[in-house]
């Protein structure tokens, strides 16, 4: 018997012919990872943790309450054990106590202004009040807060003294020479108008952040633009 040929002969042998199995899915399949988000182009950071953020804000109201605290408890001592205008010696004649009660600012300036000086005020502390909100940066949080005691120090002292609210006059019992006389909360002031204006220059934002600087030329891009510019002079030659 002759083998059977044809196109019918090799319809039935691919019918005979084991299929391959199909390919089977895997058992367990990996989550696509989530892409990562893309960094800030000006150098900036993500946003501050709320846990981080709620411990600065309560650093910052802390040493504000122990500034405050501190500040009215020694004017409260200077008035118990000072007289008005009786100088005490305390490193010769560049350190003293004296107590005074002053009307205006610092140096005696803007002795009649009191209500302004005292608006001013009020305008400060709500100012740091807000901004806590943003706090992300420690050195920020100390230098606000020694603002925070220091402002309401004085506060205190221009809505509960004589003559009257909005009008008291600002205990000051610290002689530095005879440059001025001042309190624990000018102390607090300055040191904070001074940790300012270090963070400004060193570029550090209220959110802990850096400015971005711009980076001079390197020196190999210098060389190349030189060589450009030489080898394009020989060429016009």
């Amino acid at each position: 018997m002759s083998a059977t040929s044809g196109p019918a002969a090799d319809d039935a042998r691919r019918d005979a012919a084991p299929s391959a199995p199909a390919p089977s899915a895997p058992d367990h399949v990996e989550p696509a990872a989530a892409p990562r988000p893309a960094e800030p182009e000006d150098g900036s950071r993500a946003e501050v943790a709320p846990a981080r953020r709620r411990r600065l804000v309560a650093t910052l109201v802390g040493l504000a309450a122990v500034t405050l605290v501190l500040d009215q408890a020694t004017k409260a001592w200077a008035l118990a054990g000072l007289d008005e205008g009786v100088r005490h010696p305390v490193l010769g004649d560049l350190l003293g106590l004296q107590l005074l009660f002053n009307p205006g600012a610092a140096l005696g300036l803007a002795t009649g202004t009191t209500w302004l000086l005292t608006v001013v005020a009020i305008t400060v502390v709500v100012v740091i009040i807000r901004v806590s909100r943003r706090l992300g940066s420690t050195g920020w949080t100390i230098a606000l807060g020694l603002l925070l005691g220091g402002a309401l120090g004085n506060l205190v002292d221009r809505l509960i003294r004589d003559p009257g609210v909005f009008m008291g006059h600002v205990v000051d019992f610290i002689a530095y020479g005879d440059l001025f006389v001042g309190n624990v909360a000018d102390i607090a002031i300055v040191a904070a108008a001074g940790l300012l204006m270090l963070l400004s220059l060193m570029g550090v934002r209220l959110d802990g952040t850096r400015e971005r600087r711009e980076e001079p030329a390197t020196d190999g891009a210098a060389a190349d633009g030189d060589g450009d510019a030489t080898g394009g002079g020989r060429a016009d030659g």
